[in-house]
């Protein structure tokens, strides 16, 4: 038997992923000290309550309390705790030691990412987070690495799998948003407080931190566009499924070029409208439900699950598709950041930094180029069409595609969707006002962007 080096290992936090994560070194200290050439010691466990009931059988002398002694003296420092604070305090003191940092905290990186890694470089550490998005899908290490050499064009797809799992079963199974819900929660997609989910939170912090990676460009929470899926309704799913549609709660990071359209794309927009503002190059990155036609690959991502499409310049498109979340799927994403940061102890040398170099600016969402898929509420009697016809005309807005449903009771109200062609958001959006406005348009029901295409 080979005799390896001993390293010792700090677990802060035991819920769902943590305490998989500290089954699997127990478990499998053999096969994980071949891969990584050291023998890993799980010195012991951080956590609020050491008689709280875990996900795993865990021994208890490795309980305890006292996070701030455990992190000293250990090699590397495993973060699942969650949230901002203790995190932050613990993960800084672990990079301040020495120590090497794995974490699946989002939430944290999407805030203080700058500060972290600024500080691990400062001391030739480590930082290291496949797990902060998609679970177990490897899509940080291959944006980090093996497409380091590339141009990252765009990047978006499904990265929160309880929207997914809700969206999906109000699509497949005809249900309501408050039934989809109801079942996530009892499933344990949702927690009690599901705001971080519904209203886009979650998704957001996974794009800026994909785009941080993308685009060597520091990327916070703050930057994102976000909307969530609190306004999407069994009507809109159904309408969606009409016009050939599912609808999703995307991730897009996106660069633009100097004209305002997404990188490659030559011209104006295809009714002849001007792609965005004037300006250099930037990214945009944003998050929001949008309809996605039903032969597109992301259409079929059913339940929980996470899919992430990658355009690059030089290696052309690429999917990454699996898990999005789970206790043992996630700990998978952990073991993998913990090995690689034992082959590093073993080999010597600093850390790997990030690549912030490029500073490219965020662009408002109104610079982004898209297409709109618009249903009205309007009064059923001649000429409403017309009318919202030129308004259209008036903003600079083509129309792709009519269809109007005639009043099927005593409202005398008839629904009109419209779908335009790409233009830009900025103009989209504000003939979105001028019909809101228009006293031939009872109410906008919905505005969806069209992605995918």
């Amino acid at each position: 038997m080979i005799d390896h080096r001993r390293l010792r290992v700090a677990l802060l936090g035991a819920g769902s992923v943590g305490s998989q994560v500290a089954h699997l070194l127990l478990t499998q200290a053999e096969e994980l000290a071949e891969r990584a050439g050291a023998d890993l010691e799980l010195a012991g466990i951080a956590v609020r309550d050491v008689d709280a009931p875990r996900d795993a059988d865990l021994p208890r002398e490795l309980l305890t309390t006292d996070a701030e002694t455990l992190i000293l003296g250990s090699d590397i420092v495993i973060e699942l705790m969650g949230g901002i604070e203790p995190a932050r305090t613990h993960i800084l003191a672990a990079l301040s030691s020495g120590a090497d940092v794995v974490t699946g905290n989002k939430a944290l990186l999407a805030t203080h990412g700058a500060e972290i890694f600024d500080t691990a470089d400062q001391v030739g550490a480590s930082v290291s987070y496949e797990a902060a998005v998609a679970g177990a899908i490897p899509i940080i290490r291959p944006l980090k690495d093996s497409l380091a050499g590339d141009r990252i064009k765009r990047i978006f797809g499904i990265v929160n799998g309880s929207t997914n799992f809700i969206l999906d079963k109000m699509d497949r199974e005809g249900l309501s948003a408050a039934e989809a819900q109801r079942i996530a929660t009892e499933l344990g997609y949702l927690e009690a407080d599901p705001t971080l989910d519904l209203e886009g939170y979650d998704a957001a912090q996974k794009a800026a931190i994909l785009a941080s990676l993308a685009f060597h460009t520091r990327v916070s929470l703050e930057d994102v566009h976000r909307e969530g899926i609190e306004s999407v309704t069994a009507d809109m799913i159904e309408g969606a499924r009409r016009a050939g549609f599912v609808i999703k709660l995307l991730a897009v990071c996106e660069r633009l070029d100097a004209d305002g359209a997404d990188d490659g794309t030559v011209g104006g927009a295809e009714d002849g409208t001007e792609h965005g503002t004037a300006g250099g190059e930037a990214i945009s990155v944003r998050v929001y439900p949008a309809l996605i036609g039903r032969d597109h690959p992301l259409a079929t991502v059913h339940g929980g699950n996470n899919a992430v499409f990658v355009e690059a310049a030089a290696a052309g498109d690429l999917m990454f598709y699996g898990a999005g979340a789970g206790g043992l799927q996630t700990a998978s994403a952990v073991l993998g950041d913990v090995v690689s940061a034992a082959r590093r102890h073993i080999a010597g040398g600093v850390g790997v930094g990030e690549s912030p170099r490029q500073s490219l600016p965020i662009a408002p969402i109104g610079r982004i180029v898209t297409r709109y898929q618009i249903t009205l509420e309007v009064a059923d009697e001649p000429g409403v069409l017309a009318r919202i016809a030129g308004i259209l005309s008036e903003a600079g807005v083509s129309v792709a595609t009519v269809e109007q449903t005639p009043s099927q009771d005593a409202t005398g109200r008839a629904h009109i969707v419209i779908g335009t062609h790409r233009a830009r958001e900025q103009a989209l959006g504000d003939t979105v006002a001028r019909l809101g406005a228009s006293d031939v348009v009872e109410r906008v029901v919905s505005v969806l962007r069209v992605e995918g295409e």
